[in-house]
This record gives structure tokens, C-alpha cells and sequence, in this order.
């Protein structure tokens, strides 16, 4: 299940709703990524979010099935956040649900490794110094390929 929205979201509720995944399921791994400040020589305020409504959900939905051919996933959650946020607000969660923690430790990091790279956001941080884009850092592009991506 895919969620893009506005609004914040509930770990709890989520982390309750992998749960019932079924009697197979051993292990769910789960990440929750914040707001910070970038630490560069300005100070970063908050976040300005977009994304290409349709596509992202189409590309979030291949990154699931490409996880779930890869690993033994059950369920698989993504919501991602847009519009503005401020510092320490919650931004990503992604929760994977297997039999093994293995598996779901790896379709965890691999969703949010790709969603880093592959997903249409655009993100634009906001500080007293005025706004910019940002760039993918070349750090987040190696990740994705030693994926295979």
C-alpha cells in the first residue's frame, strides 16, 4: 500500500496494520526517516516537498514488486509525505513484512535506498538565507546501484 499525502502519519497505526499480515509473518522492519538540518553552511528551517502525482505512485508500486521478487515480502508499506514540513517532522515510512528478518531488513533498506533515487520528488530546503533545490547526493546514487538499480 502506497500512501503520498500532506498530512503526518501514525507509526503505531502503521507498524499495527503490518501485524496483521498473517500467521507466516516472523519479522517486520520497519523506517521512519525526519526532517533535519543538512548541516552545510546554512541552517535549514524546513523542507518544501513535490512530486509527480501518478508516476510516483507507479514507481513506488515497482519498487514494492521488485522487493517482493527479490525477497520473501508479504506486505509492504510506503507513505511519503509532501508540501512543507518542518524540522524533526516525520517525512518516509517504510514497513516490510516477511518471514524472516533477513528478508525484511533488506527489502526495507532496498525500498528506501531506491525511493532515494528513483521516485519523481523533488525536494527544496527552506532557510533564513532563502530556498533551494536539492540534488541527489552522489552517495545516495551509489547506494542504488549496488542494488543493481
Amino acid at each position: 500500500m502506497i500512501s503520498i499525502q500532506t498530512e503526518d502519519f501514525d507509526t503505531g497505526a502503521e507498524y499495527a496494520a503490518l501485524r496483521e499480515s498473517g500467521a507466516g509473518t516472523g519479522a517486520i522492519a520497519t523506517f521512519t526517516g525526519l526532517v533535519r538540518d543538512s548541516g552545510d553552511t546554512q541552517c535549514v528551517s524546513g523542507l518544501f516537498l513535490e512530486h509527480y502525482p501518478g508516476m510516483t505512485e507507479q514507481v513506488i508500486t515497482g519498487l514494492i514488486e521488485e522487493a517482493t521478487q527479490r525477497w520473501d515480502v508479504r506486505k509492504a508499506r510506503v507513505i511519503h509525505r509532501v508540501g512543507r514540513l518542518l524540522l524533526q517532522e516525520q517525512i518516509v515510512f517504510v514497513g516490510v513484512c516477511s518471514g524472516h528478518r533477513g528478508d525484511a531488513f533488506a527489502a526495507c533498506e532496498f525500498i528506501m535506498d531506491a525511493l532515494k533515487t528513483s521516485a519523481p520528488f523533488w525536494k527544496k530546503e527552506l532557510s533564513e538565507d532563502g530556498e533551494h533545490w536539492v540534488e541527489q547526493k552522489a552517495s545516495d546514487v551509489a547506494r542504488g546501484k549496488a542494488w543493481g538499480e
